[in-house]
């Protein structure tokens, strides 16, 4: 189950123009901040970024999980964009992304941070998902879709 305020739709975008990861990461730093005090799109981005040097997050198939553990965030927050035309991520199956969804969670939030990115990475898992995702015209529709595949028997 994804906490509250986790994600709402002033974290999503949808036909985000985007020619390059490092684009994406920006995009999804930009949804972060607006809503989250105290916090910058460079702030998010660097934090992105650090991690993604680690090792691509890119699962496969057309998705992206980036993710950082940030002292300054109290809680679980997400982001989630959906790019025009896929960019190349550095996935395994060297698949161009074109969903990607953003975490951050508090820096001791160890445990709760790999259950919330087993959910997504199960979530994103789910073919008819991904395609309702990449269907959805508005942040309204892409979080119904998200709050129904939460809501539904296989993620209880």
């Amino acid at each position: 189950m994804f906490p509250a305020n986790f994600i709402d739709t002033k974290r999503i975008g949808c036909q985000v123009e985007a020619k390059s990861k490092k684009r994406v990461l920006e995009q999804l730093g930009h949804l972060l901040a607006q809503t989250l005090t105290g916090l910058t799109q460079d702030l998010i981005f660097d934090r992105l970024l650090e991690r993604e040097r680690l090792g691509s997050t890119g699962l496969g198939q057309g998705i992206a999980l980036p993710h950082a553990r940030m002292k300054e965030v109290p809680q679980a927050y997400g982001a989630f964009i959906q790019v025009r035309k896929g960019v190349e991520f550095d996935a395994f199956d060297n698949q161009p992304v074109d969903l990607a969804f953003a975490l951050l969670v508090p820096e001791s939030a160890t445990e709760e941070h790999l259950q919330l990115l087993a959910s997504l990475a199960s979530m994103f898992s789910n073919p008819q998902v991904c395609a309702e995702l990449r269907e959805s015209a508005s942040p309204d529709e892409v979080l119904q879709k998200i709050l129904d595949w939460e809501a539904s028997p296989q993620t209880a």
